[in-house]
């Protein structure tokens, strides 16, 4: 699911980076400015190297796909599972599933620690990764990591978190000048101008600052993920079917390279900052992929009720942080009265000309900016990126709703959450 870019020539010049920037300046005989691609995840290419020092491509093989049962589940820790889709022996294989995916993720040299929000599911990474811990007995406390603008929800619910499962908790409170100020490096370490996925990293680019700068956590644990397979984005209670919800968790695991899991990596990464994530773990994906599309559903009005479901008896996290409604982050670290988003759109409104929106088509053709955050975005990415606004191909939109904005806010179905 991590991003990776190559750059290929006609004439056999071959470079291979994790991020874009490391091959956008490369001088080349035949070609100053050499084509940058994002390679697909799940793929591997055959390249043929000749005497030459000169290389070709031979073919492109797709060799996994996130439904997929991994090969190596044979030499996996866990017996083989009770199959059947019985309510109870799928919820069993859920917690299985998912504690061995934190547990395969312990093996580190450096200091483990864990960013929660106060959401359900880095929660549940932080209650089931300190656990475990205590299981094989690391000798230190699980530093967790929560950031957010004063009395935010996330900072709130996160506090609750922490003191329920006995983590030593660092919260990050930071103003709109700050975020604001951040704007730039956040794109620059993303390598895109979606919408969405900027405001969501500047808060996770800031609490990573704070982590290298102010402890010695490098490995982190993280709930990314786990909207997309488990279908937690709030849209979809809109879905006019479980086939078609289960279609649109797929379309969101096979894009998540250029998105949150783009967020995540590049935020953490830039940093120095080592990323794991045990809800995209390739057996748990595979398992809960699989099964039938109804039950995955948002059922009584609450999104990843299976998920909830599952770890409802173990006590590992309080009820109402169990069953908390779905917040995007980029909300959850701004107040219920005025979201981030309105914060970043109030200040980008005195930066950018209407006139400037009005010829945005013009001067941008390709995903042309329909707002001024929008456009304001853009121009940052060009700045440094000119030419490649192709590695985006889409915005990130909620889907079977009207909506403008990608902001969960926005949805009706928020609004009424938030209010009974």
């Amino acid at each position: 699911y991590v991003p990776l870019f190559k750059v290929l020539t006609d004439d056999g010049f071959l470079g291979v980076c994790s991020e874009a920037k490391g091959l956008i300046n490369l001088k080349h005989s035949a070609s100053l400015c050499p084509k940058v691609e994002p390679f697909l995840p799940g793929h591997y290419e055959v390249l043929d190297l000749k005497p030459s020092g000169k290389v070709a491509s031979v073919e492109l093989v797709k060799f996994h796909s996130y439904k997929d049962e991994p090969l190596h589940v044979t030499c996996d820790t866990v017996e083989t599972l009770p199959s059947g889709f019985d309510l109870e022996t799928v919820k069993s294989n859920i917690r299985i599933l998912f504690e061995n995916a934190v547990r395969k993720r312990l093996m580190a040299h450096r200091r483990i620690g864990c960013l929660l929000s106060g959401g359900l599911d880095s929660s549940l990474v932080a209650a089931v990764l300190l656990k475990l811990m205590k299981d094989i007995n690391i000798n230190y406390p699980l530093q967790t990591f929560a950031i957010g603008m004063e009395n935010s929800p996330d900072l709130l619910a996160a506090r609750k978190v922490a003191a329920h499962i006995g983590s030593e908790h660092h919260e990050v409170i930071f103003n709109s000048e700050e975020g604001i100020q951040a704007i730039e490096e956040v794109i620059f370490s993303l390598e895109t101008y979606d919408i969405t996925t900027i405001r969501a990293s500047i808060g996770m680019y800031l609490v990573s600052k704070y982590i290298r700068k102010k402890t010695d956590s490098v490995v982190i644990f993280s709930g990314e993920g786990s909207d997309e397979l488990t279908q937690g984005y709030i849209y979809f209670h809109k879905a006019p079917s479980p086939e078609e919800a289960a279609e649109e968790s797929e379309r969101l695991l096979k894009e998540l390279y250029l998105f949150d899991v783009l967020r995540a990596d590049r935020t953490t990464a830039a940093h120095g900052l080592e990323l794991r994530v045990p809800f995209l773990d390739h057996r748990f994906t595979s398992y809960y992929l699989s099964l039938p599309a109804e039950l995955r559903i948002p059922k009584n009005g609450i999104e990843k009720y299976l998920l909830r479901q599952s770890f409802e008896d173990s006590n590992l996290l309080p009820k109402e942080i169990l069953w908390r409604p779905k917040e995007a982050f980029s909300d959850g670290i701004a107040s219920v009265k005025k979201s981030w988003f309105s914060i970043l759109q109030d200040y980008i409104d005195q930066q950018v000309d209407d006139l400037l929106l009005e010829k945005a088509a013009e001067k941008y053709p390709f995903n042309p900016p329909k707002t001024k955050e929008s456009y304001y975005y853009r121009q940052i990415f060009e700045k440094h990126y000119s030419g490649h606004s192709n590695w985006l191909p889409h915005y990130w939109m909620p889907r079977w709703v009207k909506a403008t904005d990608p902001s969960a806010r926005t949805l009706k179905h928020y609004k009424s959450a938030t209010q009974e």
